[in-house]
């Protein structure tokens, strides 16, 4: 029973490790598709969506045989658990890869006014984080677990600026408009894919420490009070 569950695990983490790759590279090209106004390279990474489904799918299988043959417990069972999160996070950030691509395909070129927005601080943050938080579950890696949940509240700033500015600029121009609601959209996107890849620092935390930190940064993460009572 300890081997076919070992067996199991290891192929689990084989899934989700190549679910993350399959995620960061369509956040890549989603991204490059915008920058470089590449049409065909956003139609390619709304296909490639097909691929991290068939992979979202045999992840949740995996997990559901290992329930069913086997009996987890301790790190086993919270490694487990988590990557049905993560594997659900990672899907859902493909959603976002894909939204990003069919955005670019409604305006076709980036507007004018592009660059007085922070789409591009944006790319730059999100691109960061999601390497990141697929690292720290890769490795196990707390310190970068905890940066991911650092440069979200960066992220947040930045969308919630970004309506200001958008606002600002389509009341100036009507022309303005149609691409402007949907780059707003798009920095709405980047901001929920931040999100995901908080979730999944979450996770690591969970996995590696049995700590549910979610909701509760600064107490467990951040805080110099060592009290873990709860109130």
């Amino acid at each position: 029973m300890e081997r076919l569950l070992d067996e199991h695990i290891e192929k689990l983490k084989t899934r989700v490790i190549k679910m993350c790759s399959l995620v960061d590279e369509q956040v890549q090209l989603a991204i490059k598709s915008v920058e470089e106004e590449d049409l065909d390279l956003a139609k390619a990474v709304i296909e490639k969506d097909k691929k991290v489904d068939k992979y979202d799918n045999k992840i949740d299988k995996i997990c559901q045989k290992i329930f069913a043959l086997t009996q987890p417990v301790a790190m086993d069972l919270r490694l487990i658990m988590s990557s049905m999160t993560i594997n659900n996070n990672l899907e859902r950030i493909g959603d976002i890869a894909t939204n990003i691509s069919e955005y670019i395909l409604m305006i076709k070129k980036k507007p004018d006014f592009y660059t007085q927005t922070n789409l591009e601080e944006m790319f730059k943050v999100v691109r960061q984080m999601l390497k990141d938080a697929i690292d720290s579950y890769i490795g196990g890696n707390e310190t970068l677990a905890k940066s991911v949940i650092e440069a979200d509240n960066h992220l947040d700033k930045l969308n919630a600026d970004n309506h200001k500015i958008f606002v600002q600029i389509m009341k100036q121009n009507p022309d303005y408009i149609e691409p402007g609601i949907a780059l707003l959209a798009m920095s709405r996107q980047l901001e929920r894919l931040g999100d995901h890849c908080t979730n999944i620092a979450e996770d690591v935390f969970f996995i590696v420490e049995a700590r549910l930190v979610k909701h509760k940064y600064e107490k467990y993460l951040f805080a110099d009070d060592k009290d873990d009572n709860d109130d």
